[in-house]
């Protein structure tokens, strides 16, 4: 079963003196993620939320094996991030806001170029190219640099390179973030053809009617840990109004309330 597993993962982070002070904290060392478990299923969206600075994004690149983690472990399917990298990165697509496209370079170049680094052939490469951009609305757009693309369509071509290969394992960090309203709709849209697809879809986002939307499971990160985690259904039965922002908002007064003790 292509299940996706996060294991007791803790992740530190040294403070820069600069860092220390932005944080207000003689503190030498962040905890960005503290013995944090969940569980992705094909076939599903599983929603990461949290407020800013919760953990999410270093749980995703870890995920990804952009960062090794300090202790615990990842599963995509069997292959372990930890001991087994090369692996993963064959398995994965990531889209975040963090890796960006070359300005000088077209989306027809980069599509190509992307694919031929995962060894696909130059047929299979055309034939999912065209679907990708005619999908997204890119055709037309194929042989524009990238630094003349609108956000919205540079948004659609890191979509369309971060799945060339044609993963099982989906990974979205903010994939809407920015967007305006039509084009927000058509990834949405496209999330939910990943799922039907059998795909294992793990998506973090801020903006919870997204999450209301699309995700079948839930994880709620605060302050590197996580605070519940079960399906959206049963989640939003832990509000007598089924309110996602009311439950969410609770639970980070909880943790403040506490200090955001570890």
């Amino acid at each position: 079963m292509n299940t996706l597993e996060v294991k007791n993962l803790k992740k530190t982070f040294k403070l820069s003196k600069k860092q220390q002070k932005i944080e207000r904290t003689d503190t030498k060392l962040k905890v960005a993620v503290n013995d944090l478990s969940f569980t992705a299923y094909p076939g599903e969206i599983f929603g990461l939320l949290g407020p800013n600075g919760a953990g999410k994004t270093t749980c995703l690149r870890a995920i990804s094996t952009l960062i090794k983690p300090d202790s615990g472990d990842i599963f995509v399917g069997e292959t372990s991030v930890v001991t087994d990298p090369e692996s993963v990165r064959g398995k994965i697509g990531f889209l975040t806001s963090e890796l960006k496209l070359e300005d000088h370079f077209t989306p027809n170049y980069l599509y190509i170029y992307f694919s031929r680094l995962h060894g696909i052939e130059d047929e299979v490469i055309e034939e999912r190219k065209d679907a990708f951009f005619e999908r997204f609305g890119i055709a037309e757009f194929r042989e524009v640099k990238v630094g003349d693309l609108s956000t919205g369509m540079k948004q659609k071509v890191s979509i369309a390179i971060s799945l060339v290969h044609n993963p099982d394992y989906i990974i979205f960090d903010e994939p809407t973030n920015g967007l305006d309203v039509l084009t927000a709709r058509s990834v949405m849209d496209y999330l939910i053809e990943l799922k039907e697809a059998g795909k294992t879809v793990i998506l973090s986002t801020h903006i919870l009617s997204v999450v209301d939307k699309l995700c079948d499971r839930v994880g709620i990160i605060i302050n590197g840990k996580m605070k519940l985690c079960d399906t959206l259904e049963n989640v939003l039965k832990t509000d007598p109004n089924n309110n996602l922002e009311e439950i969410f908002f609770e639970l980070v007064k909880e943790d403040e309330l506490l200090g955001g003790a570890y």
